[in-house]
């Protein structure tokens, strides 16, 4: 049976005021639970694209090296032949040029890892916060079934918790961007 299922389950029966507040606040907190764990998987994608996209331009910058050190040692080649001086300019300009675009393509593949790195902890964050959702259902069904007020008093601290940490991370992730 799904979460939405046995909330709506414990709603239908509930008779008991308590059994009420329970069922209204463990309505609340599946849908939070669906939410963070909607943003969980989410993150975790956009981590994933990021991986690639980061592996995409090392391999990149690893072919436009290879042209670097062929293009720097073909000019050596052509010098120490006392080739024309046009065609060992012309290498020695390519050498460079390859330089600079594997610095740039560099700075990219680096920018695309701080982003994994950050969309990483966003979904850690919604995947810790889930638990402590998941915990609150759960100590709000004991709840119910045992009539004891403590446990849902649980359930609350934990369905705050969770929330609190998924919004955390959410927060904390998109400050750290901006920096």
């Amino acid at each position: 049976m799904s979460a939405e299922e046995e909330v709506a389950e414990h709603v239908h029966h509930a008779q008991d005021p308590f059994d009420k507040i329970v069922a209204g606040t463990m309505a609340i907190i599946a849908a939070s639970l669906a939410i963070v764990s909607v943003l969980g998987q989410h993150y975790n994608t956009e981590k994933l694209l990021a991986q690639q996209l980061a592996s995409d331009q090392w391999a990149y910058y690893q072919a436009k090296d290879i042209r670097h050190y062929i293009a720097q040692s073909a000019g050596d080649v052509l010098k120490s032949g006392h080739a024309e001086s046009a065609a060992v300019a012309q290498y020695a300009n390519d050498s460079e040029r390859y330089k600079k675009q594997t610095a740039d393509i560099q700075e990219k593949a680096r920018e695309l890892e701080k982003e994994r790195d950050r969309m990483g902890r966003q979904a850690d964050y919604s995947h810790f916060g889930e638990v402590f959702l998941e915990l609150a259902i759960v100590l709000s069904s004991l709840s119910i079934l045992t009539r004891r007020k403590p446990l849902f008093a649980g359930a609350v601290v934990s369905a705050l918790l969770g929330a609190g940490i998924a919004f955390y991370g959410w927060i904390a992730s998109g400050l750290s961007s901006r920096v």
